[in-house]
């Protein structure tokens, strides 16, 4: 996996679709990433909006790229447009979950130029789920099933019981 200490947290100012020769349609995204200036990344991923809170590898992190290698990003033209960044995925950041090619979101609580979560936001056993979520017992819908001893115990009494109103029965009918 890639070192993602230099990985941020963006806020998408702006998205300007463009299309490209092969058909994709890009889009140029003004993002801040908690520099003086917003910085500019180029990308296909469909759910990238304005206002969306989005991470990000600026210029100079280390990815994965397709063929597994480590690779450091560079400022690219993609599309005719330079960019100076990826958006990354679920599988990027290590959180096992999600869509290759989806740009990870993250809550409103992270501010641009923040660290990203190590872990899926609202993921089983992730912070920000624990802290939003108030812990309270919930009962399950069925029953614990029954093991062969257990099933076999409460049959033998059920057995007892039948029995023993039998019994019951046939001294109140002499």
């Amino acid at each position: 996996m890639a070192d993602t200490s230099s990985y941020k947290v963006g806020l998408v100012l702006s998205v300007d679709d463009k299309s490209s020769k092969g058909g994709k349609t890009l889009k140029a995204c003004s993002v801040d990433i908690g520099n003086e200036e917003p910085v500019t990344v180029v990308t296909a991923a469909s759910n990238v909006r304005e206002g969306s809170r989005i991470v990000i590898a600026p210029v100079g992190s280390t990815i994965i790229n397709d063929e597994g290698e480590e690779q450091t990003l560079t400022k690219a033209t993609v599309g005719g447009i330079p960019s100076e960044g990826m958006f990354c995925d679920a599988r990027m950041l290590g959180w096992g979950s999600g869509s290759a090619g989806i740009a990870a979101q993250v809550p409103g609580s992270f501010n641009p130029g923040d660290a990203p979560p190590k872990t899926k936001p609202g993921a089983p056993g992730s912070k920000s789920e624990e802290a939003s979520v108030p812990s309270v017992e919930v009962q399950g819908l069925f029953e614990k099933k029954l093991s062969k001893e257990e099933k076999k115990a409460l049959a033998a009494k059920k057995r007892e019981e039948k029995r023993k109103a039998k019994e019951a029965a046939a001294e109140g009918d002499s």
